[in-house]
C-alpha cells in the first residue's frame, strides 16, 4: 500500500513533534508499506528517509493560503496514492482520493486573532469562515479522523455533528528528543527561583491572565524579584503585546522573555523550574505539561476537561477565570506544601500511557482499516 503524509509543518512546534515522531516511529516498522513524505522547500533537504520503501516529494505551497487548496490536490493525486494522511487542520477539499485527517484542537473556531492579521478584517474573517467551510468539508470526506484527546474528539463531534464511530483517540507522547537529554539536566539558565511557560501567546492562551496572578503572588512576596516568570516561545505579534503588557504592569524586571528553545535548554528549563504553569482556556492535548511531569517538574494547570483527561491527578489546577485563584495555587507551590510536592517526580506508570510509538501503531492500523474499506 501507498501511504502519503503532509509533512510541511514538520519543522514547526507542537504538530511538527507530532509528525517528526509519527515518522520516526513508521519509518522503524517494518509494514511492508510504501510511503511518500510531502514536504516545504525549508525542510526538502534536510529531511533523511527512514528506508527504501520512503520517498520524499517538494511541495511548495504554504498551508492556509489558495495555492494549499489548488495544487496540492494535484500534486497528492500525481503520486497515486491509496491513502492520504493530512496530520493538521488544512484537509485538501479538492482532493477525491482516501483520506485521513488529524484534529488536535479547534481552537481556531473558538479564538478570533484578527488583531495579528495582515488583512483588513472583513477579509481576515472571511478567511477564518473559509477554515470551517474547509473543516467541514474535509472531516466530512475523510474516510477516518483521528483526535489527540477525547476532548478534541467531543468537539469534533459537537462542532461538525460527526458520528463517533469516525473519530479514534490516538494519545500523544514526550519527544525521544528531548528525553535524551534528561539525564544531564544541563546547567541552570535562569539563577533566581522561577515558574515556567513554554508555548505562543495567542488568546486562548490566556497569558494575560498569567501575567495577573503572577503580580498578585509576588505582592504577597516578602521581596520583589525573589522569584520569575520565565516564558518560552518565539518572538512574534501576541508576544510583542505580552512584553507591552508587562511593562503597564510594572513586571519587567520579574518576567524572563526567554524566546524560542532548543530541546536541551528545554529539559534545563523544566528540570529547574519551580512550576510549569499551564493556563490556557483551551487545548487539544497540552504535549508541554506531559513534557513537564516526565521531567519531575510540578504542573500547575487550568481547571479544563482536557488537562483532567491527560494529567488527572499529577497537576494543581486553578480557575483559569481567576488570578486570584491563580496567584494561591502559586503561593502553595512556593511554600512547598506537602500535597504540592507529592507531584514532584517522573511518574512511570503514569507515563506508559503516553507514547509515541503506540500512537504509531495505532495510526497504521486506521490506515490498513482505511485502505481495506
Amino acid at each position: 500500500m501507498k501511504i502519503g503524509i503532509d509533512a510541511r509543518l514538520i519543522q514547526e512546534t507542537g504538530v511538527g513533534r507530532y509528525i517528526r515522531n509519527l515518522i520516526g516511529e513508521l519509518g522503524a516498522r517494518d509494514s511492508g508499506h510504501e510511503y511518500v513524505v510531502f514536504l516545504s522547500p525549508k525542510s526538502y533537504d534536510s529531511f533523511t528517509l527512514p528506508s527504501s520503501r520512503w520517498k520524499k516529494v517538494l511541495a511548495p505551497s504554504h498551508w492556509h493560503t489558495l495555492s494549499e487548496q489548488i495544487r496540492m490536490p494535484q500534486l497528492f493525486a500525481s503520486e497515486h496514492l491509496d491513502l492520504l494522511h493530512v496530520p493538521y487542520h488544512n484537509p485538501p477539499v479538492l482532493y477525491s482520493g482516501r483520506m485521513v485527517i488529524t484534529i488536535h484542537d479547534l481552537t481556531i473556531l473558538h479564538f478570533a486573532t484578527g488583531k495579528a492579521t495582515t488583512l483588513p478584517l472583513p477579509l481576515y474573517y472571511l478567511k477564518r469562515l473559509g477554515y470551517w467551510l474547509e473543516l467541514w468539508i474535509g472531516l466530512r470526506r475523510a474516510r477516518h479522523i483521528i483526535a489527540v484527546s477525547e476532548a478534541t474528539k467531543r468537539e469534533i463531534m459537537d462542532h461538525f455533528h460527526i458520528p463517533g464511530k469516525n473519530i479514534t483517540v490516538t494519545y500523544e507522547g514526550v519527544d525521544p528528543a528531548l528525553m535524551n537529554h534528561a539525564a544531564s539536566k544541563g546547567k541552570r539558565l535562569i539563577n533566581e527561583p522561577y515558574f515556567l511557560y513554554v508555548g505562543n501567546a495567542y488568546p486562548h492562551k490566556n497569558i494575560q491572565m498569567l501575567l495577573e496572578g503572577f503580580r498578585q503572588f509576588m505582592d504577597t512576596q516578602k521581596s520583589v524579584g525573589a522569584c520569575k516568570l520565565v516564558l518560552v516561545g518565539a518572538d512574534d505579534f501576541f508576544y510583542r503585546q505580552v512584553n507591552a503588557r508587562v511593562h503597564e504592569m510594572g513586571l519587567s524586571s520579574s518576567v524572563v522573555f526567554f524566546g524560542p528553545a532548543n530541546d536541551p535548554q528545554l529539559v534545563s528549563l523544566y528540570t529547574h523550574a519551580s512550576a510549569f504553569v499551564f493556563p490556557s482556556l483551551m487545548e487539544g492535548f497540552g504535549l508541554p505539561a506531559l513534557e513537564a511531569v516526565s521531567l519531575g517538574c510540578i504542573v500547575c494547570a487550568s481547571d479544563i476537561p482536557v488537562f483532567h483527561e491527560i494529567l488527572g491527578s499529577h497537576a494543581v489546577y486553578f480557575d483559569p477565570n481567576s488570578s486570584g485563584s491563580l496567584a494561591k495555587a502559586l503561593t502553595d507551590i512556593a511554600a512547598k506544601n506537602s500535597t504540592v510536592m507529592q507531584l514532584q517526580g517522573n511518574d512511570k506508570k503514569f507515563l506508559s500511557a503516553f507514547s509515541w510509538k503506540r500512537m504509531a501503531e495505532e495510526t497504521q492500523s486506521i490506515y490498513e482499516r482505511c485502505i481495506r474499506v
